[in-house]
């Protein structure tokens, strides 16, 4: 049996802010005690006023391994969760090849990660048209819940499904009290390309924003909402962006409908106002939207109508994402942003009033709880070693040598964050030190 003693004057716990130690043994925090203590006959290490919480729990993530792995993969994309502090992430059913639609494809799956992770990985299954047959074995295969379109997913492999689909699947999940992930966005019925209206520039962001409008995620919200409330289902809107949203989830909330929803930092830091036409980096579906529109989403993380936020990583190799002719219509919608969920969230809370125990509530808490990872997401004895130690006063400029993606290609690059990770612990093991990190990256410099 193996001790140490960690402290901070900084350990964000359920009951607040403290100075404490931390006692770890076999992967687990066996002890939090108030103060500065050092136990006798165990190592023991302080880190001063650096703040200790809960590793960050990304609960959507896309790595595209196998199939896909040159779009990412499970070495790359855990490496830089523990780059960014996260300890824990749940992977989606596409665009691996196959995707996660039987429990065979699953089974290819956790073969192709043995070896590869960097951090805790759970999995998503998925439903499209024609796998209703194969839910039941799925939801059996301990998926953490099941993820559907309802526009084009962007890979055939996957396509969307309809009202009449989703009422052949749900009584299947609400056998197994499972949770119905969606990506919420109906398109009309009868609607006109951007790419085909005259004068119409492909480079342009603002044509891009405004083929994907409001109106496609209130109308496919309004749906979800419905069909929870028929089945009594656990539904998930995914990526919330669009702001006209919010009071359709607030309310089916009130009325206490199991109704849970997430945003991402790319919707919270960036603006359509700021996206330069042509760099296709910043193109995501659904779409950044504009300044007054993200305010608000930062409004409902406040006040409980948006239950966390996760990165919804989506990388793609450069050619997918046509830097070179800049055509939003033709790019890989997908936003590169796994290694930056801590600093990118942080940077903007706290210009907001946000406190670091908010932080842990919407990165790790609020997380733990949808997924049931009881263990997980909180400082308390008998929970998980699952830890980030960082310092949210001290900031960093992206640069691309140190984005861990497989591909360098976010719109990170080239911003200052706050929120500096220096450890990030893994069932009481390390798996990234700042230290250890900017050491190989200056002996890579020097080569």
């Amino acid at each position: 049996m193996t001790n140490t003693a960690l402290h901070s004057t900084r350990v964000v716990t359920p009951t607040g802010i403290i100075e404490a130690t931390l006692i770890i043994s076999d992967g687990k925090i066996t002890d939090v005690l108030p103060g500065k203590i050092q136990p006798e006959g165990i190592p023991y290490e302080s880190v001063g006023n650096k703040v200790i919480m809960p590793g960050v729990i990304d609960a959507h993530v896309h790595i595209n391994e196998p199939g896909r792995t040159e779009w990412e993969g499970f070495e790359t994309a855990t490496k830089a969760a523990a780059a960014g502090g996260t300890t824990t992430l749940i992977e989606m059913p596409l665009n691996a090849s196959p995707v996660t639609t039987t429990a065979a494809a699953l089974k290819l799956k956790l073969e192709a990660a043995k070896g590869k992770l960097h951090v805790n990985c759970g999995f998503y299954g998925g439903v499209i048209p024609t796998n209703i047959g194969d839910l039941d074995e799925l939801l059996r295969s301990g998926v953490f819940g099941i993820k559907a379109f309802l526009t084009h997913s962007g890979i055939d492999e996957f396509p969307n499904i309809t009202e009449t689909d989703l009422r052949k699947a749900l009584p299947i999940l609400k056998e197994h009290d499972a949770t119905l992930l969606v990506h919420c966005e109906l398109e009309d019925a009868n609607p006109q390309p951007v790419t085909r209206q005259p004068g119409t520039d492909p480079r342009s962001y603002a044509a891009y924003l405004a083929s994907r409008p409001p109106h496609w995620e209130t109308e496919a919200v309004k749906l979800m909402i419905r069909l929870s409330e028929e089945y009594d289902v656990h539904v998930h809107i995914v990526h919330v962006s669009a702001a006209e949203a919010l009071p359709l989830i607030r309310e089916a909330k009130r009325r206490g409908l199991r109704i849970t929803a997430e945003t991402c930092p790319h919707y919270l830091v960036f603006c359509a106002e700021d996206i330069p036409d042509g760099a296709t980096e910043y193109k995501c579906a659904p779409p950044i939207r504009e300044r007054a529109n993200n305010e608000l989403l930062w409004e409902a993380l406040k006040d409980g109508t948006l239950d966390f936020v996760a990165t919804d990583h989506s990388p793609a190799p450069p050619d997918l994402k046509e830097q070179q002719s800049g055509d939003f219509m033709k790019a890989w919608g997908g936003i590169a942003g796994l290694q930056f969920l801590l600093p990118a969230f942080w940077t903007g809370a706290k210009e907001r009033g946000f406190s670091l125990e908010d932080v842990v509530r919407l990165l790790c808490e609020h997380p733990a709880d949808f997924l049931e990872l009881k263990k997980k997401g909180r400082i308390a004895p008998g929970c998980d070693a699952d830890l980030v130690i960082w310092d949210p006063e001290a900031s960093f400029v992206v640069k691309t040598e140190n984005v861990q993606h497989r591909h360098k290609l976010t719109p990170y690059v080239g911003r200052r964050m706050f929120g500096v990770v220096e450890r990030t612990v893994v069932g009481g093991s390390k798996v990234f030190d700042q230290v250890s990190f900017m050491l190989a990256d200056y002996e890579a410099l020097r080569k």
